[in-house]
């Protein structure tokens, strides 16, 4: 791993929650996008080098909706950029990490992702990400 890549964070309403993040990270978001196969809609604001990826599920029986449903809105993920992911997939299953899938699929931003099992990293879900 590189660097952290981001930080995610589930919300119920992007219209409402760009306009706080912007203001609090005094920054303007620079992208939204949808990401149909995660059922999620996003929008990224970025502090330096860091990103800031806010997430509102596209369906109400969608990973991000069953997550703020369950814990609320907050922080629900944090990302790594990676050189290869397959290579970092493979070191970190033989590493004994739990692997939410078995390739890595499309993600927004034009990254490669994978998500890591957070009962595995300590309750905190991991994603690796390549570009493209």
């Amino acid at each position: 791993m590189r660097k952290p890549e981001h930080i995610g964070i589930a919300v119920k309403d992007l219209s409402s929650s760009i306009p706080l993040f912007e203001k609090l990270l005094n920054t303007p978001c620079y992208k939204r996008e949808i990401v149909e196969r995660e059922q999620v809609e996003t929008a990224f604001l970025k502090i330096g080098d860091t990103k800031i990826e806010l997430l509102q599920s596209i369906d109400p029986e969608g990973v991000i909706a069953k997550f703020i449903e369950k814990k609320g809105e907050g922080m629900h993920h944090i990302a790594f950029d990676v050189e290869d992911i397959y290579a970092e997939m493979e070191r970190l299953k033989d590493a004994g990490f739990s692997l939410l899938s078995d390739s890595p699929k499309e993600g927004a931003d034009n990254k490669l992702i994978c998500f890591l099992h957070p009962k595995t990293t300590n309750g905190i879900l991991i994603e690796l990400c390549q570009e493209k």
